[in-house]
């Protein structure tokens, strides 16, 4: 390539070019960081130092001093926030809002964190009705999600549903609480006196279609068994005993764990068609296979009651040397109890004998029947859906404290 004699005059200006540009960047950086209070570093400072007071009240000194620092505002307020100061929080961030002169974007934001200190201050209706305004902004998807929360806590559940589906029309996510939300419609419409049944069968068709769009996405069982058993509530108030021994019997199926849930009810049914040795058979053969303490409990009852003491003392006894429980045996010696001939229980042991057992195991086994939330170990007598501790779906397991360890 031949040697240009120009570029002897244009490297030497572009070098020249370039360091002017550079001195300039470095004055106005210079100037910039003059303008700035001391309590703004002061506070940065703190935060790094993880001194969160002492860096609001930093924060809140240069922001006295320079009143136009949306930034600041937007880190105070969430720093308020974090420590639940949230009449704070929302002072700045409606002083913000105020502003005449403050820009679209920063007022969408604005308009969002203070939409924030409300849900976490639990003025619910303002917090909804703030989301709600930046709907058709870039804060769409938390918008939606905090509604979501929102309609859930307050069990709302159309609106949550539609929630849910403006989610979906954002963002392609699996949302299993669906299915819940439509089967707690269909849960309402059932404890009306008298039922909608129409209603019911309308939301559960819904919850199906909802937990058929989930398979092979997250784990199926809980909402299966739900829907399962609702639909044999429906079958139920039809006094379809036939349709409701079909449901109940596909949770054994498709969901064998939750088998105790509805061991009660199956058992139940059969009594009242007649059939129930057929149930007992059924049930028996269920707890060989997938056994759970609620099981257990209908299965031995439901023995000696048809077949007599002896037979359900040996289920009992090989059951629970198979699997040793004092739940088990709690239960078994409250059946024994509730239903008298001490003198056929083994080793003869008296009533007086048989009461003093049963009471010293049952202070031991108060604090093992409970089921248990796998997220926050929220303990609960009953069954839930949803965590009642941390409003969290399928934590529960169907298995006491005792099984579940």
């Amino acid at each position: 390539m031949d040697f240009e004699p120009w570029w002897l005059i244009a490297v030497p200006v572009l070098f020249a070019l370039g360091w002017i540009a550079a001195r300039v960047d470095i004055r106005q950086m210079l100037s910039e960081t003059r303008t700035l209070p001391d309590s703004y570093f002061k506070g940065l400072n703190f935060l790094l130092n993880e001194e969160p007071d002492r860096a609001i009240d930093a924060f809140v000194e240069v922001v006295k001093l320079d009143p136009e620092t949306t930034e600041l505002h937007f880190a105070l307020g969430s720093l308020f926030r974090r420590r639940g100061e949230m009449e704070r929080a929302i002072r700045v961030h409606q002083s913000l809002l105020a502003r005449a002169d403050l820009p679209q974007i920063e007022r969408e934001h604005a308009q969002h964190e203070i939409a924030q200190d409300f849900l976490k201050a639990g003025m619910l209706d303002r917090a909804e009705l703030a989301f709600k305004q930046v709907l058709e902004t870039r804060f769409a998807v938390p918008a939606v999600r905090a509604l979501v929360r929102i309609y859930e806590s307050e069990h709302d559940w159309p609106q949550a549903i539609e929630a849910v589906k403006r989610l979906r029309a954002l963002v392609d996510e699996p949302v299993p609480q669906l299915v819940h939300y439509q089967c707690e419609q269909a849960q309402a419409a059932l404890s009306l006196r008298p039922p909608d049944i129409a209603t019911a069968e309308a939301a559960l068709d819904a919850a199906d279609n909802a937990a058929g769009a989930l398979r092979g996405q997250v784990r199926g069982e809980p909402s299966e068994a739900r829907i399962a058993m609702l639909r044999a509530q429906v079958a139920k108030a039809g006094n379809n005993l036939e349709q409701e021994r079909v449901h109940l019997e596909s949770v054994l199926t498709v969901a064998p764990d939750y088998s105790g849930l509805v061991a009660e009810d199956l058992i139940n049914n059969y009594r009242r068609s007649g059939h129930e040795a057929e149930g007992l058979t059924l049930l028996r053969d269920h707890y060989l296979r997938h056994a759970t303490l609620d099981t257990f409990n209908v299965v031995f009852r439901e023995m000696r009651a048809q077949q007599g003491h002896d037979t359900a003392w040996t289920f009992a006894r090989d059951a629970l040397r198979a699997r040793p429980s004092l739940l088990g045996l709690d239960r078994l010696l409250e059946v024994e109890l509730a239903m008298g001939d001490r003198a056929s229980v083994p080793h003869v042991l008296s009533g007086a004998d048989l009461s003093l057992l049963r009471s010293l195991i049952h202070k031991h086994t108060q604090r093992l029947d409970r089921y248990t939330c796998k997220m926050c170990g929220f303990e609960a007598r009953h069954f839930y859906w949803q965590c009642p501790g941390c409003n969290s779906w399928e934590t529960y397991q169907p298995l006491r404290v005792e099984e579940a360890r």
